[in-house]
Formats: structure tokens, sequence, C-alpha cells
């Protein structure tokens, strides 16, 4: 398993960007972003702070379907 990068919440955003999310709502330090395939529709919520804390992290990448090694080759 590779190691968790530190990473912030608009690095996420353009992470997520780049693999076809688009982001459909704002409220308060939060975006929300939507992805459709078909008929799978992945939605996550992404927190704008300065540094995403791990377990954040995790469950923002287990939204996506992404694992860390996806996370690492599109930084």
């Amino acid at each position: 398993m590779s190691k968790l990068p530190v990473i912030s919440g608009r690095e996420m955003v353009k992470v997520l960007a780049k693999m076809g999310f688009t982001i459909v709502g704002r409220k308060g330090s939060h975006v929300r972003m939507k992805r459709q395939h078909g008929k799978e529709v992945l939605i996550v919520i992404v927190p704008m702070h300065r540094e995403l804390a791990k377990g954040t992290l995790r469950s923002v990448l287990r939204q996506a379907n992404l694992t860390v090694e996806d996370l690492n080759r599109l930084l």
C-alpha cells in the first residue's frame, strides 16, 4: 500500500476534475462533485480545507472509487 499524500481540498478537486467529476454544488466550505458513467452516478463531498485529514482523505477516495495509488498517479 502506498503512503497517503498530504493534499488540500483544492488539490483534491483538481484530481477529481481530471477524472471527469464536475462541481454541482457548494455549501459553506464543502464542494459536491458528481460523475455519471452510464447508469452509475458517483457523488463526492470534498471539504475545502488547507490540509485534508487522513481519515477524510480516505473517505473521499472511497466515495470516488479511487485507490491511494490512483491518487498518487493523478497528482
